[in-house]
């Protein structure tokens, strides 16, 4: 099992801490509690096909836990990130949350698991009463349905739901000036996959009614053929495909697609395709596949967010993803949070701190990113679409969906389903 820690005091601070040893034994125990490290405990994926995403949250993780121990820490309190593997396996997961809360002592979870695994660690933190941050997990339901809400649990990270409105406009746009009425689908077998396939295809349905679905894929995760799955999609012959797989499992079916002509045949959209390691691993990617908005140091196209892709890549061996940038910002809001009780991490005074927050962010829309107040969820990312080149910086033409849309439609989906 991977284990890592950042941020331990080097042999150097332990030496000068040592001379003034004699006068830390004699204080009160909460004047040594205050000096004291706080542990962020981080369970992600570090091995096997989608290691790359989780490694490179714990790239992004740790600059941002050493930009703040450079500020100063908390109130002269460092911090220090425990990241352990969790291998992508939901009961892995909630191993791992546990053992970090009490073998590790770590006060704090940021949980940098895919959906499967942050399911697993929201039970876990909410038996357990750890301050929480999820920042990868994309299915809506995390944070939307109100049997999974905690009171002490945040998500820092796109939303299905969000990227399914923005998703349903942009293809039903594109479906309108093409004529593209049958469409295919090929995603991922689990509970990410399956709820934002039926969210995309909702919206792209509810602006162009015309459109049917007339295959759907269904791969299970880590597959490692998808000859099945791509013979499916050619005899059935949509116009157009939608995906949501993700990471490696999208790499290789995109390179084994390829040796078909299955991006000749069909005019493509794929969500989760806009991902620096992923757009690079894919041996030949194809010209114009509709992108989603995962990380380009051009979305959005500022000087702040350009400076931040410069900065993670000086520190980082593997390229930014969207993984990175939601598990930086987490860092960022959980920092905050931490400011505003003054190093306390009792849950509940964290989570006062922390609902309806807004930071200053070079990946907000405009600058700032907001956990809304009502449910505790990421707004104000890039939502939108453009179409992939085989060169730096891959994508072009993109297109922004307004916020004001999004929520708009949120608002009627959450009261259908009873989340309101």
């Amino acid at each position: 099992m991977t284990y890592r820690t950042f941020g331990r005091p080097t042999r150097r601070t332990v030496l000068r801490g040592a001379a003034a040893g004699a006068a830390v034994l004699a204080a009160p125990a909460i004047l040594r509690a205050q000096g004291s490290t706080i542990r962020i405990g981080m369970p992600t994926i570090l091995s096997g096909r989608v290691a790359i995403l989780g490694q490179s949250s714990e790239a992004a993780a740790q600059l941002a836990v050493s930009e703040a121990n450079e500020a100063g820490g908390i109130d002269g309190r460092m911090l220090e990130l425990v990241v352990r593997d969790s291998a992508g396996k939901p009961d892995q997961a909630t191993k791992v949350t546990r053992d970090l809360v009490n073998t590790e002592g770590c006060s704090v979870i940021l949980d940098a698991e895919a959906s499967g695994g942050s399911f697993a660690v929201n039970e876990t933190v909410r038996d357990i009463k750890v301050y929480c941050i999820h920042t990868n997990s994309e299915t809506s339901e995390l944070t939307a349905a109100p049997k999974n809400q905690v009171e002490w649990v945040f998500r820092c990270a796109r939303q299905g739901i969000h990227d399914a409105v923005g998703g349903g406009l942009y293809a039903a746009k594109l479906s309108k000036e093409k004529g593209l009425t049958r469409w295919g689908t090929c995603s991922p077998d689990y509970a990410y996959g399956r709820s934002n396939t039926a969210e995309f295809m909702e919206y792209t349905k509810r602006f162009a009614p015309e459109i049917e679905v007339v295959v759907e894929s269904w791969p299970k995760i880590f597959q490692p053929d998808y000859t099945e799955n791509i013979t499916a999609l050619l005899n059935a012959a949509p116009q157009a495909l939608y995906s949501c797989l993700w990471g490696g499992d999208l790499v290789a079916f995109f390179d084994q697609a390829s040796l078909y002509g299955l991006f000749d045949q069909f005019e493509t959209v794929a969500v989760n395709l806009g991902d620096y390691p992923v757009l690079e691993a894919i041996k030949a990617l194809p010209t114009g596949i509709h992108s989603g908005s995962r990380y380009s140091s051009t979305v959005p196209d500022t000087e702040a967010n350009r400076t931040w892709n410069d900065t993670y890549r000086a520190h980082s061996p593997v390229l930014p993803t969207n993984w990175a940038w939601q598990t930086y910002s987490g860092i960022k809001f959980m920092v905050e949070a931490l400011k505003a009780t003054g190093g306390d991490t009792d849950a509940s005074k964290l989570a006062e701190a922390t609902r309806g927050m807004t930071i200053d962010s070079p990946f907000g829309v405009n600058g700032t990113l907001t956990l809304r107040e009502s449910d505790h969820t990421l707004i104000d990312y890039p939502v939108g679409y453009g179409l992939t080149l085989p060169e730096p910086p891959y994508i072009k033409n993109f297109q922004m969906t307004a916020w004001d849309e999004i929520l708009k439609y949120e608002a009627e989906w959450k009261e259908r389903n009873g989340y309101a």
